[in-house]
Formats: C-alpha cells, structure tokens, sequence
C-alpha cells in the first residue's frame, strides 16, 4: 500500500522497498508479529491502530509475502492468525536500525528508559542491527530480547513460520 505512489515497478531498490514497508503502520505491525502478537485483536490492542486500516495492512503484508495466515480453532469458531514468513523476518535488522537511530537521535519522552536488544545467544546487549557487536553472530528474529524498561519486561522475539 503505498503512501503516495505505486513504485512497485521501480528500478530504484529503496522505492521498491518503500512500496511495500514505507507505511509507519507496516513495520509496527511486523514488531508486534515478530513479538508473538499474531492475532488481529492483540495487535490492534498493541499498537492502536483501527480495525479498517488493521485489515488493509495485514492483506498487504500477506499478499507481498510478509506474513501468512494460519486458522486456529477458538472454542467453536475457526479464527485467523499472522505468522512471520523468513521475507518478514529479515525486517528485523531495520526495525532494529529505527531503533537504535531513534534512541540516539530522539529525545526521550518523560518515564521513559533506554530499550536494549539483548543477543540471547550470548546474553550481551547488541548496539548493531544485524551483527552482534559483543561476540559477531548475526541476529535472527528466534534469538533477540527486546528489554523494555518502561514496560518492566524483557520480550523475545518468535522466528518466523515455517515454510
């Protein structure tokens, strides 16, 4: 869903990109499905975000390969949820880059607290997007802690579904 043009047939491999991840709704949608909220309520819940728009967002990120959809039973009724594909996952060093340029970048808002990427593998705080700067290894979605002070909890971030 592009914000002003459709650039989908571009040469240019950011506007390609910004095509299908320059909505700012797109890649809070993707943190939350990369922390495990993957169905619709909890994600609208997270991030505040109206049903209409929610609906247009995930469609989008399905239909350009971001997601997918898997159906789980909710007591009697079959419900959908929005499981990360390896395509969506490999946003991770981005939303990680947004990250660590706002919290350098941005005052931060009173009450708030500097949010560390933990590598778990090696349990130290990483201040790179896509290599841990403590011991090298390159961070997959399976082994990163977000630690969120101002929320008192460390949340890990799920791999992607399996294809």
């Amino acid at each position: 869903m592009p914000l002003r043009s459709d650039w989908s047939e571009e040469l240019c491999p950011m506007r390609r990109g910004l095509d299908v991840i320059g909505d700012p709704w797109i890649l809070l949608i993707m943190r939350d499905v990369l922390h495990g909220r993957t169905r619709f309520d909890e994600i609208r819940d997270s991030i505040g975000i109206s049903d209409p728009v929610l609906s247009r967002r995930l469609r989008l990120l399905v239909d350009e390969g971001l997601l997918t959809r898997s159906d789980y039973l909710d007591g009697r009724r079959t419900r959908t949820e929005y499981l990360a594909t390896a395509a969506g996952a490999d946003l991770l060093p981005i939303m990680h880059a947004v990250s660590i340029w706002a919290e350098k970048h941005t005052p931060m808002p009173d009450g708030g607290a500097h949010m560390a990427l933990i590598h778990e593998t090696c349990g130290a705080e990483t201040t790179s997007a896509d290599t841990c700067s403590a011991c090298g290894d390159a961070l997959q979605s399976s082994d990163v802690s977000w630690d969120k002070p101002w929320k008192n909890r460390r949340e890990r971030l799920v791999a992607p579904a399996p294809v």
